[in-house]
């Protein structure tokens, strides 16, 4: 009950976990949307940013070349223009003119107010021309951040606007304010103007995603921060537009893998129910040997008749019984059924009997073991015995498999390779194995048209086969042309439709002294 239990819960366990699969991949996806579409918006945030930052100093810069025109000039007579002009633009907190860096003159203060980096409570650079630092106040408005713009000549003469740092911040948090973003501009490495909070959410699984860029024109650079309670609603929002598709896909996957559990478990126990209850038979394929005419030997084809009395194909059992590692089973299966069957042939010393092996069984350690067993329970019936393996059989751990059939083939035993051409490496199996037999697939007989047509393939092996001195046996012979051609070229046994077909092992036993004793008549041309 508890071994019961165990593998319902790991089917159980496997069906959820195939339905997470999808899930864990449209979570990894989204999350990876997510960001990209964090990604642009910070990018729409930050370009909108900085255009707004570069009008702002596109106007101080303009301001600091009508202030050049200044020059000369004392201050009394500037102390008024320099009052309009601040009052034209409200965005400049003061204006003025510099000696050295003395302030000369200013719309806020008049006559000499003072040193430059007093007022703006920052040091000044060392660099001449235009240049502009944010700063975190000025000396008689210090709570309020701000930007100075200097344009200071070589000689004695500059002019310098400060721009009210409020309006730079009340855009800042305008633009902020819809997605929580944490905004930061910093000019010239100066004071930096910041809006938002930084939310550090410590019980989310991901961080914040942070943005920075850099304007072209001026020397500021701008951060753009999205909390990660941001990030995890904008990825909750794309996860759930998505939602519905995952949810078709899990419930694909785990209706597959239920269905694929089922047919797993469902093979594995027909074929041992069906191996109870005695449902699979043999069905036998005469071989003809070509020089006498006569039956030489058959070949043992399993058959699967269900209790309905419908046939189960070998092609579907026999691949579900390889997948579900119950072919050697049902190998073993096979050997007791033709140990039964034989008993009543009326076969001569010499008969050969042909059956089929699978890859697993060859590789298994119990491979000569069983094959030897068999051998002695038909012992007393003299059979020559042939083992038709597929190339397939050959690819895996083929020393140690030559090693067994070496072994067997001491033994008596015959070696035949089966479907010969149809796999990757036939040329190298016939140097690599002991043979006895070659198989010719029926896809090389098929085309054989006319007696004087011609099939350079299927020469080219009847050629190599005589040349390592390998008997050739013809499957799926189905007309007189195809016999005769085969015939001609020294193929020394056929087996098909032409001879006899596939036939239980009552009919075998009755066929064998009739039709199987005498000689394949051909009708006359």
């Amino acid at each position: 009950m508890s071994s019961l239990f165990l593998q319902r819960h790991q089917r159980w366990m496997l069906i959820l976990g195939a339905g997470l699969v999808p899930i864990i991949l449209g979570m990894l996806f989204t999350a990876v949307e997510a960001r990209h579409s964090l990604r642009n918006q910070q990018t729409v945030t930050a370009n909108a940013l900085i255009t707004q930052t570069e009008t702002l100093s596109d106007s101080a810069m303009q301001i600091t070349r009508t202030l050049r025109d200044f020059k000369g000039q004392t201050c009394l007579s500037l102390e008024r223009p320099l009052q309009r002009l601040a009052s034209r633009y409200p965005y400049f907190r003061a204006l003025g003119v510099l000696d050295g860096s003395h302030v000369s003159c200013s719309s806020a203060y008049g006559h000499d107010p003072g040193e430059l980096n007093v007022m703006i409570q920052h040091a000044l650079p060392q660099s001449t021309g235009n240049w502009g630092i944010s700063i975190a106040g000025t000396a008689a408005v210090p709570e309020r951040p701000a930007i100075a713009f200097v344009w200071m000549n070589p000689g004695d003469f500059g002019v310098y606007a400060i721009v009210e740092g409020q309006y730079l911040l009340d855009f800042m948090r305008a633009v902020s304010e819809a997605r929580h973003y944490q905004l930061k501009i910093s000019f010239n490495g100066g004071y930096t103007f910041v809006t938002g909070q930084a939310q550090h959410a410590p019980l989310l699984p991901i961080d914040p995603v942070i943005w920075h860029a850099a304007s072209a024109r001026y020397p500021f650079d701008v951060t753009v921060i999205t909390p990660a309670s941001e990030a995890l609603r904008t990825w909750r929002d794309i996860f759930l537009i998505f939602l519905p598709m995952i949810a078709i896909l899990s419930l694909l996957f785990m209706v597959i893998t239920a269905n694929w559990i089922k047919r797993r478990v469902t093979w594995r126990d027909r074929i041992k129910k069906a191996m109870q209850r005695d449902e699979f038979s043999v069905a036998y394929q005469p071989v003809c040997q070509v020089s006498s005419g006569c039956c030489s030997g058959v070949e043992a084809l399993m058959r699967w008749q269900r209790r309905d009395g419908e046939w189960e194909r070998p092609d579907i059992f026999i691949a579900a019984a390889e997948e579900e590692n119950m072919i050697i089973p049902l190998t073993r299966h096979l050997l007791s059924l033709l140990a039964r069957d034989v008993e009543s042939w009326p076969v001569t010393p010499g008969f050969h009997l042909a059956l089929n092996v699978a890859a697993e069984h060859l590789q298994h350690a119990d491979f000569v073991p069983d094959i030897e067993r068999f051998a002695r329970q038909v012992a007393h019936k003299q059979f020559q015995i042939t083992l038709e393996l597929t190339e397939r059989s050959l690819i895996k751990e083929g020393e140690a498999v030559a090693k067994k059939l070496a072994w067997l083939r001491q033994c008596g035993i015959k070696v035949a390779i089966d479907d010969f051409g149809t796999g990757n490496c036939s040329l190298s199996y016939l140097q690599t194995f002991e043979l006895d037999y070659l198989k010719i697939d029926r896809g090389f007989i098929n085309p054989i048209e006319s007696i004087d047509g011609e099939t350079p393939v299927l020469d080219a092996i009847i050629s190599l086969s005589h040349k390592l001195a390998l008997n050739i046996l013809g499957e799926g012979v189905e007309t007189e042309m195809q016999y005769r051609y085969l015939s001609q070229r020294g193929v020394g046994f056929i087996q098909g439709w032409y001879y006899a077909r596939p036939m239980p092992s009552d009919a075998l036993r009755t066929w064998l002294t009739t039709d199987g004793a005498r000689p394949l008549q051909h009708p006359t041309p």
